[in-house]
């Protein structure tokens, strides 16, 4: 433990400070309200208390994440981009507030005489933990190439499972569509990316031509919720493939993370994973699809399923593999360059020509 916070410590002084004293304004907010329970034995008090902010999970933190890759990988470091002159940051603005607490996104925008394609970016973290600010990297890259930008915040499985966070993500495009005059976005160019169990996430939204009933939800419902691109870097789009089975339904795992979000083994509620496979729903009507994957198995599964239903509907999609890379990569120079320069020039060939 005591190593794992000496490089959280240097991580957050080297990428995530502002956004982490925000965070720690957040928690001692939060513990402040706790000590009034505990001194007051409230029940009104600790109804508020535990409604401020969702459960946390530290699963999946950047930390984590880079000390685990740094033993095989000594000269990787943690991904961190400036916004360049003119592209402003809004934080922590609200984009759903009737699930019981208040959902949030953070727009990094440039400036422009005309209105730009955007990008909602989802984060990865199994389904139950991970937070929007690991996205700030790829977020700003776009920004600073003209793209609107825009990290979500969505409810996980240790608060709500599934379709909850979808649910979310559906309420966060119609959100963007709302708001295109505020954050001069192209509402008829608007592509969603995720990673990891966020790019499944994406990829689901993207792929399903009608929004589903869990969909319905929310507010803006005369917006649409259609995106015109989708980016899945190292997400699996089948949860019933031989090999989702064999990680994401391992016995030895109790519950493993697709369970936990699901409620259930795949034996259990076979119609939630069946469900939940963006596999199910390509054809024609699917939007272009780049997929940037690590060199594990594990999470390219249901990918070439995918690509070759798409190649049959003549429909365009990139498959880049990198080799000898870990699950998280895109957390971590070097290759968080070469993710963001094909994520880049993909967006700038499909979203110029898209369709409302």
């Amino acid at each position: 433990m005591a190593k794992y916070k000496r490089i959280e410590e240097l991580l957050l002084q080297k990428v995530f400070k502002v956004r982490m004293i925000e965070i720690v304004r957040k928690r001692l907010r939060w513990l402040i309200m706790v000590s009034v329970i505990v001194c007051c034995g409230s029940p009104f008090v600790v109804g508020l208390a535990f409604a401020a902010d969702s459960p946390v999970n530290d699963g999946f933190t950047v930390a984590k994440a880079f000390a685990k890759a740094q033993k095989e990988h000594p000269g990787i470091a943690v991904a961190g981009v400036a916004p360049s002159a003119g592209v402003s940051v809004s934080r922590d603005l609200v984009y759903r507030d009737d699930v019981g607490r208040a959902l949030h996104v953070d727009v990094f925008a440039p400036k422009g005489d005309k209105p730009a394609p955007a990008v909602l970016l989802v984060h990865g973290g199994g389904w139950m933990s991970g937070s929007r600010s690991h996205q700030e990297p790829m977020a700003t890259y776009l920004a600073n190439r003209g793209f609107v930008a825009v990290t979500v915040e969505y409810r996980l499985s240790p608060e709500a499972r599934y379709p909850a966070g979808m649910s979310d993500l559906y309420a966060a495009v119609r959100w963007m569509r709302a708001k295109a005059a505020n954050y001069n976005i192209d509402s008829s160019a608007i592509a969603i990316l995720g990673c990891s169990s966020g790019a499944q996430m994406a990829t689901l939204l993207g792929a399903i031509k009608t929004s589903p009933e869990y969909a319905q939800g929310g507010p803006y419902q005369a917006q649409s919720s259609k995106v015109q691109a989708i980016v899945n870097i190292d997400g699996i789009v089948s949860f019933t493939t031989p090999v989702a089975l064999k990680y994401e339904n391992d016995p030895a795992k109790k519950p493993s993370a697709a369970e936990a979000w699901f409620g259930g083994r795949y034996q259990q509620v076979p119609e939630l994973w069946e469900q939940a496979s963006p596999l199910a729903y390509v054809d024609k009507h699917t939007p272009p699809t780049l997929f940037i994957n690590s060199s594990q198995p594990r999470f390219h599964a249901g990918r070439d399923e995918y690509v070759a239903r798409l190649d049959g509907a003549g429909v365009y999609s990139e498959v880049h593999t990198l080799p000898n890379t870990p699950h998280p990569f895109w957390l971590f120079d070097p290759w968080f360059e070469s993710t963001a320069f094909w994520v880049n020039a993909f967006l700038q060939r499909v979203l110029a020509s898209s369709d409302p």
